[in-house]
């Protein structure tokens, strides 16, 4: 169970009342100290047979025994009177200033923490299409003046950055794609001319599945840098109908799919689906079982895929997550895949706000769960 929040602010002005308290109560005990001190070292310090008068009236106390316990019973009074008295005047008063003292650390509070209410709100409208926005703090040159700066130069440098992303993927969806597609050109004509020699046609089909398996690697990179970028563009689309057109290309696949709208970018949510499918057929049995389910719970929209195939410890279901990782090399040379697939499908479901799980089948395969918020209700 989690403490309860305490703000800053509250914090701040409970310090500032608790110094206005502690230095009342200080003021307090001291002025009680000398006041009795001055009242014992007057009237109540004389004694029967003493004389007062200084040019005036001259007062003479009686020293009988009657005379002596009055004067000592008057004393008594007239000092516990003086000093209750002072003593309950003097805690109202710190009472009242205690209290003026908390709303004018209230209000101090604000003031001071303003500038870093001003910096959280500009942090929490933070995302890749708003990296222009800035906190322009003005005041004098103080700490949090000093905060707000460093913080808009990181913005600054996080926009740089982006930029620089954004100009590489498009760079080098062109740059690498191109050549590629010039070697696949070139090894095709080649492989078309009926005197080529056997052993130079193998290595012509092997340099083509070469360049096949370097073509989906440079896809698949580019697409998880595109998916990892925040989407600008979303648009209501249901996972059911996007799951029936990734089916196509998988007929094997059994299917259960209802209704689970949502709001995205519906060709990275197909190719999300797509990329699950793959990746089920990959790591099959070789009669295996592959099964897509689409719907809704209390959360959310999801999609689930279920595969049979080997069993897969549960302390490395999330390292099949992570780019380039597979259980064995084994599993990566006989797929032929980059180690990409689940890699992407968490990055698009990141991308819509969702989240991509997978748990190991006790017999063997994965059941890989993504679900997404759902499509907000006109």
């Amino acid at each position: 169970m989690s403490a309860r929040r305490i703000s800053v602010r509250l914090r701040l002005t409970l310090v500032y009342g608790s110094l206005f308290f502690a230095a009342g109560a200080i003021l307090v005990l001291v002025n009680y100290f000398f006041v009795e001190r001055v009242i014992s070292q007057t009237v109540l310090a004389a004694k029967p047979g003493t004389v007062f008068g200084t040019g005036g009236p001259v007062i003479r106390i009686p020293a009988d025994a009657g005379t002596v316990r009055a004067v000592a019973m008057t004393k008594e009074m007239y000092r516990e009177n003086i000093m209750t008295s002072m003593f309950q005047w003097s805690l109202a008063a710190v009472v009242i200033v205690g209290c003026v003292g908390l709303a004018i650390g209230w209000i101090v509070a604000r003031r001071v923490l303003a500038p870093l209410h001003r910096m959280t709100e500009t942090a929490r409208r933070l995302s890749e299409s708003t990296l222009h926005r800035r906190i322009a703090l003005d005041g004098p040159h103080d700490e949090l003046r000093e905060l707000a700066d460093t913080f808009d130069s990181m913005l600054e440098r996080l926009g740089r950055a982006f930029d620089s992303q954004r100009r590489f993927v498009a760079n080098a969806s062109h740059e690498l794609r191109t050549p590629l597609a010039i070697d696949r050109a070139l090894l095709q004509v080649s492989m078309t001319d009926p005197e080529l020699p056997r052993p130079v046609r193998r290595v012509g089909a092997e340099l083509l599945e070469s360049n096949t398996r370097q073509r989906r690697l440079i896809e698949g990179l580019l697409l998880l840098a595109q998916s990892e970028r925040e989407l600008t563009d979303r648009r209501p689309a249901d996972l059911a109908e996007l799951a029936g057109s990734a089916l196509t290309s998988v007929p094997e696949a059994a299917a259960d799919l209802c209704p689970a709208p949502v709001e995205g970018d519906p060709v990275l949510l197909e190719r999300m689906i797509g990329n699950l499918l793959d990746n089920a057929v990959k790591y099959n049995d070789e009669r295996g079982l592959v099964v897509l389910r689409t719907g809704r719970d209390r959360w959310g929209s999801l999609v689930t895929v279920e595969n049979t195939g080997r069993v897969v410890p549960a302390g490395r279901v999330d390292d099949l997550f992570e780019p380039f990782r597979r259980l064995d090399r084994d599993r990566t040379g006989s797929a032929g895949g980059a180690g990409l697939g689940l890699s992407i499908v968490r990055a698009i479901a990141l991308a819509h706000r969702g989240s991509a799980e997978a748990r190991p089948r006790p017999d063997g395969g994965l059941v890989v769960t993504v679900r997404l918020p759902p499509a907000p209700v006109p």
